[in-house]
């Protein structure tokens, strides 16, 4: 009798530590995910950085005297350049989002811009852009989102909590990124 005790009480040991380590295997997969999603981003944010330049260089001619738009999306630029933590670029994005949007409104005032093919082109890359680093800003959040709810959740809490595991921040739009672009146009060539 006393035999199938210990094989019964080694058995709930082991089936308690195999449940451990897969609470903890889940954590650690979960943390990767949102690391490997940001990373996805941030490749995306350079392809976007690296096009308007090419962008600006069109544009100039074009859009002499739409000098504060070209300096917002110069000042996003910079902005994106310096940044280093995962909060600062998803500032810097927001912020050249926003630019971007305002950029491509104001560019509907030049007919001459909007027919050349280099803008177009350039137009329509930046936009393919936008739409993959809006997939995968969804999916990044999904994965923060349940990487938040499991570190809360009892059992996981005590794993993530010998872990040192804390929980992320999503990406949010600000608010001024919900307002509509403003159409103020100058002096058309």
């Amino acid at each position: 009798m006393t035999l199938v005790i210990t094989i019964a009480f080694l058995f709930a040991i082991v089936a308690c530590v195999v449940y451990l380590v897969t609470i903890y295997n889940g954590l650690v997969a979960l943390k990767n995910d949102i690391d490997k999603s940001w990373a996805n981003i941030d490749v995306l944010l350079k392809q976007r950085h690296d096009e308007l330049t090419k962008l600006l260089d069109t544009t100039k001619g074009y859009m002499e005297f739409e000098r504060e738009t070209l300096t917002k999306i110069t000042q996003a630029r910079s902005q994106y350049q310096q940044a280093v933590t995962v909060d600062q670029k998803a500032q810097a994005d927001q912020s050249m989002t926003s630019a971007l949007r305002g950029f491509f409104a104001v560019a509907e005032n030049y007919p001459e811009l909007k027919a050349n093919t280099n803008f177009q082109m350039l137009q329509k890359r930046i936009s393919d852009l936008e739409s993959q680093i809006a997939d995968r800003r969804e999916f990044y959040n999904d994965c923060v989102n349940t990487f938040n709810i499991r570190i809360q959740q009892v059992p996981d809490t005590f794993v993530a909590g010998f872990m040192h595991l804390t929980p992320r921040t999503m990406l949010k739009v600000d608010e001024a990124d919900k307002a509509d672009v403003k159409m103020a146009f100058g002096a058309a060539k």
